[in-house]
């Protein structure tokens, strides 16, 4: 697979996540949990707040596709999760 259509195919194409990679998400996905609850608690309401929460919702989706996606963005198969 060239890198043209590693791009594409790892940018649009579903890849259904194994047992394997959905352990690892539900995992990573509670680490993030854990810390948006902890800021939460001790933080003041406010803009910078938000920032540093939204921040953390969008780190925890990239690393969702990691869990499925080698460095270069091609697809990490079932043999290899």
């Amino acid at each position: 697979m060239n890198m043209n259509q590693t791009v594409r195919f790892s940018t649009f194409d579903y890849l259904k996540p194994t047992e394997k990679q959905l352990k690892i998400m539900e995992y990573v996905r509670g680490l993030f949990k854990s810390l948006v609850y902890g800021l939460s608690a001790e933080l003041p309401d406010g803009t910078d707040k938000a920032t540093a929460i939204r921040k953390i919702r969008e780190a925890a989706m990239w690393s969702k596709v990691a869990a499925t996606r080698h460095g270069n963005g091609a697809p990490r198969l079932d043999e290899e999760a």
